[in-house]
């Protein structure tokens, strides 16, 4: 055997070793290449789950210490032990065999080959997925207070404890609460529906925050929309005042603000809305005003309630005598006060037959003078009073049966008589086109408002007649 031979005889056997080598390797490929061929020819397929894979799976079996859920591999995933105490037990009763559930892969395979699944956390980080979905979108939902601690209030998203810091409660909210501890302050909150939106999320730190502020400054012109199209005037709602000006009080109506202007608030004379309301008080009020252009929501507190002018004139009637004390000259006319609260216009075409140029002339402050009501106006609450016709003959017939009514049914007084109606006369020779009213007050007049334009009769036509 010569050299060459020898290295041939001595490199074949290398060669074949590494042959064999090679061939040990490839043959478990070829075969798993095979088998995932023939799998994929027989329509098979396993999809292997992985960890922290949220899937959707089918409940196979239901046992009182587990639960078996299909989701696609060669055996069952399984929920047991701590993870099905877990579960809230009016979720756990609505479980049934082939139910669909999502669960969320603990371990794709344990000690024992199961594959752990836990629906809890499949629920908390789909309820995550939705709490970034709502920050990125910036909607608004709504949902209710389940707790508080001492920084604000705790609002639930799904499964996850959304927290609210009281800087973003609303202020009208915020105003019903008062305390120092946060019992005293949040507590009677609990149970009431929110409307809120997500300001921050942070999966890692566990930390959810919403903001009702932030909400309903979204929410607000949305809201008014919508009202302004079914709210007709008339309506009686109940809102919540949610800020006092000068002016007037907002009240929110069902998300939107309408106004309550201060001659709306009281029947009473006030000068600020604070001497009567105060922000988050809640209130009945009747819509009197729908601007749809100009999106404004006139409202009415005061409508609501009783006229208390029209309880201190019951025992009034138009033509019956009265004394009144003098309390202020103008130059158009005297006030008089009637009683503890009520007062009545004197205009100077009814203080003498004569025509005057002030008042003056004939009054002076503090007399106590004997009046005949000759004008009732409800709606602008004013009472019409003439000095000359006291003894005018046109209301002799009245003041007879006036007094005879006193006298026959006691009690029964200016009620049993019917008084005639107010005779038409011309205008007044001796003065400019007179009117005959009165303003009652339970505080000073301003004689500025006052207007003059009722005609009171005059002593000839009456006589004519």
């Amino acid at each position: 055997m010569n050299q060459n031979e020898a290295n041939t005889g001595q490199g074949v056997e290398p060669e074949s070793n590494q042959a064999a080598e090679v061939k040990s390797i490839e043959r478990p490929l070829r075969e798993t290449s095979s088998m995932e061929t023939l799998l994929e020819e027989q329509g098979v397929g396993l999809d292997f789950p992985r960890q922290g894979e949220i899937r959707t799976g089918v409940i196979a079996t239901l046992g009182e210490n587990e639960i078996l859920v299909s989701v696609g591999t060669k055996s069952e995933g399984v929920i047991s032990g701590r993870e099905l105490e877990q579960i809230p037990p009016e979720e756990r009763s609505s479980f049934q065999v082939g139910t669909e559930i999502p669960v969320y892969v603990v371990t794709p395979e344990d000690a024992n080959g199961n594959v752990v699944l836990s629906y809890v956390r499949a629920r908390e980080e789909r309820d995550w997925e939705e709490s970034e979905h709502l920050l990125a979108s910036a909607q608004v939902f709504q949902s209710s207070i389940i707790g508080y601690n001492k920084g604000g209030l705790l609002v639930p998203l799904g499964r996850l404890r959304g927290f609210v810091p009281a800087s973003q409660i609303s202020l009208v909210r915020r105003a019903t609460s008062s305390g120092e501890t946060s019992e005293q302050r949040w507590a009677k909150m609990v149970g009431e529906t929110i409307r809120v939106r997500v300001i921050e999320v942070d999966r890692e730190r566990h930390r959810l925050i919403l903001s009702e502020r932030a909400a309903l400054q979204e929410t607000r012109e949305s809201l008014k929309e919508r009202l302004l199209d079914e709210l007709q005037e008339g309506e009686i709602r109940t809102g919540r005042v949610t800020s006092v000006a000068d002016f007037g009080a907002f009240v929110n109506i069902d998300g939107a603000d309408g106004l309550v202007h201060l001659s709306e608030i009281s029947w009473e004379r006030i000068k600020h809305p604070n001497e009567v309301l105060k922000v988050g008080q809640e209130v009945q009020v009747k819509v009197i005003s729908v601007d749809r252009e100009r999106k404004r929501i006139g409202l009415s507190i005061r409508q609501l309630q009783k006229d208390p002018w029209l309880q201190k004139v019951e025992h009034l009637r138009e033509g019956q005598l009265i004394e009144g004390k003098i309390t202020h000259l103008t130059k158009f006319g005297a006030f008089a006060r009637l009683g503890e609260e009520l007062e009545g216009l004197i205009h100077i075409s009814e203080l003498s037959e004569q025509r005057i140029n002030h008042p003056k002339e004939v009054v002076k402050e503090g007399d106590v003078v004997t009046l005949r009501i000759i004008k009732l106006d409800p709606e602008r609450r004013r009472i019409g009073l003439s000095l000359r016709k006291v003894d005018s003959p046109a209301y002799a017939d009245l003041d007879w049966k006036m007094a005879l009514a006193s006298e026959v049914g006691g009690t029964k007084t200016a009620e049993a008589a019917e008084p005639p109606p107010a005779p038409a006369v011309e205008e007044s020779e001796t003065s400019e086109p007179s009117e005959v009213t009165g303003e009652v007050e339970t505080g000073p007049i301003d004689v500025d408002e006052v207007e003059t334009d009722l005609t009171p009769p005059s002593e000839e036509e009456a006589k004519m007649e």
